[in-house]
């Protein structure tokens, strides 16, 4: 059985996790998107990212290992932004040097092995491509592998962060998803199949507060209740889309 459906608020999309009482370690993990259009709203500083990534799915996790493409509005333009990146949390997001347009299909992965990290990301639209190789100090998060698109924080000088409203994307579809956990290859939901499973799919539904203010701040002009739902998985597990919508709920 599929876990749980969850709830976040800044995250949309599907996490694989270990059964529970079991573990999973995964090295990697890949995906492809078409990069959505962005609608920008008068007065609205908004932002969405879509990226694979591994950890970080738990409070506690010590880091995030991830890379994809984002959307920006400045609250002043009707333009959005557009571009990639590649982030190691607890550090911030890295800019990658690729033009990325409304269209684009990316093709993201990252893989892990003991401490050395590749960030691969392929533009397959203009035929452009990035790839990073990193051996780190820090501690790494290898229990999660994820698909997500996400309403970005923003963080303090003091390193407190929020969420920012979730920029209008429409609808974007993930394809191609996969990754391997505890030296075993399967989509997101293959290992269903299987009598004892290395993983399991986790959906998630990003719901705002509501522009009270907890993330907010002075509230979103769009009002209550903004976030994004995650279709079901196709049925050999690779694909799903997940749909901006204004006013989600429970």
């Amino acid at each position: 059985l599929a876990g749980a459906p969850a709830v976040s608020s800044n995250w949309s999309g599907y996490v694989a996790l270990a059964p529970d009482g079991a573990v999973a370690s995964f090295s990697d993990v890949t995906g492809t998107w078409v990069v959505p259009k962005g609608s920008c709203t008068s007065g609205r500083s908004d932002a969405a990212a879509f990226w694979v990534g591994l950890g970080g799915n738990s409070a506690d996790s010590p880091a995030l290992e991830q890379l994809g493409t984002s959307i920006s509005c400045d609250g002043n333009s009707f333009t959005p932004s557009y571009a990639a990146w590649w982030e190691i949390v607890p550090a911030a997001s890295v800019p990658i040097p690729l033009k990325v347009r409304p269209g684009d299909r990316i093709n993201a992965a990252v893989l892990v092995n003991g401490q050395t990290v590749t960030m691969s990301l392929k533009n397959l639209t203009r035929h452009t491509r990035f790839s990073k190789t990193m051996t780190l100090t820090q501690p790494l998060d290898v229990s999660s592998a994820e698909w997500i698109a996400e309403a970005p924080s923003t963080c303090s000088a003091s390193g407190r962060c929020r969420a920012v409203p979730l920029t209008q994307f429409g609808n974007v579809t993930f394809t191609n998803a996969a990754a391997i956990g505890n030296t075993h290859p399967g989509t997101i939901s293959d290992p269903l199949s299987a009598a004892s499973p290395v993983w399991l799919p986790t959906a998630i539904t990003l719901i705002s507060d509501g522009g009270t203010g907890r993330f907010f701040g002075s509230g979103d002009p769009l009002g209550s209740g903004v976030g994004a739902v995650p279709s079901d998985l196709s049925a050999d597990g690779r694909s799903f889309s997940v749909s901006w919508q204004p006013n989600v709920s429970l």
